[in-house]
């Protein structure tokens, strides 16, 4: 299987079956066997999972990439001894950072969550290329990640502006958006990924939907949730 294809899920699965550590070997970076270049996705992505590992508490060594060919057999067989060894001196995944089990599952689920919002909010730098193995370690920082985890934000459709067009609804990637023929569309906070792409495809004559601070106000009852479409509204005034 091709490295690029490893997904952020797949990391956080291991160390949720208390996996204590995660190696990935990928092509040389330049020698990629498709077109897709991979490789260079899958260093990109290791590199933004060891911050989110920093952030929940874990150490980030717990991940590795390393380059190789499938002729390389000595160097696959060094880099995992090498790894292995990095695991021992480092201990059991949570015990030896200090989280407790439960509370380890609990922040591995609160990634699981977060992970279509890394993809879309990191995209660009996970869609780069970088040249070399070593001194990217700050591509990612801590900060950004940390910022992406806790910004307190949300996205709300005003009723007043909702015309019912559908868009946010059919371009929602997580099926967000409660949405019915000639009533007010509503986001439901908690299947909400915070990506965006409702306030991005939001009509420019309607621009029903705000990225707010904070908790947003609540919908509208069911009865009251019938659209006033502008032109009529304008007839009636």
């Amino acid at each position: 299987m091709c490295s690029g294809r490893v997904d952020m899920g797949f990391i956080i699965r291991a160390f949720e079956n208390g996996i204590d550590g995660v190696f990935m070997g990928a092509c040389h970076l330049g020698e990629c066997n498709y077109i897709t270049h991979g490789n260079y996705q899958a260093q990109n992505m290791v590199l933004l999972m060891k911050r989110v590992l920093e952030y929940i508490g874990l150490n980030p060594e717990r991940l590795r990439i390393n380059f190789m060919s499938g002729a390389e057999a000595n160097v696959f067989t060094e880099s995992v001894n090498a790894f292995v060894k990095t695991l021992k001196g480092i201990g059991p995944v949570g015990k030896a950072e200090g989280v407790e089990p439960a509370e380890l599952k609990k922040r591995l689920a609160e990634v699981k969550k977060k992970i279509p919002y890394l993809k879309i909010a990191n995209r660009e730098k996970l869609a780069g290329r970088l040249e070399g193995h070593d001194g990217h370690e700050n591509y990612f920082t801590l900060e950004e990640v940390t910022k992406q985890f806790t910004e307190p934000f949300s996205y709300w459709i005003d009723p007043e502006k909702c015309q019912a067009c559908t868009t946010c609804a059919r371009r929602c990637p997580v099926d967000a958006v409660i949405s019915a023929k000639q009533q007010i569309h509503i986001i439901d906070q908690d299947k909400c990924i915070r990506c965006g792409t409702c306030f991005e495809v939001c009509p420019p004559k309607f621009r029903a939907i705000s990225k707010m601070e904070g908790a947003v106000p609540p919908p509208p009852p069911p009865d009251q949730r019938a659209v006033v479409k502008k032109a009529k509204e304008a007839a009636a005034e």
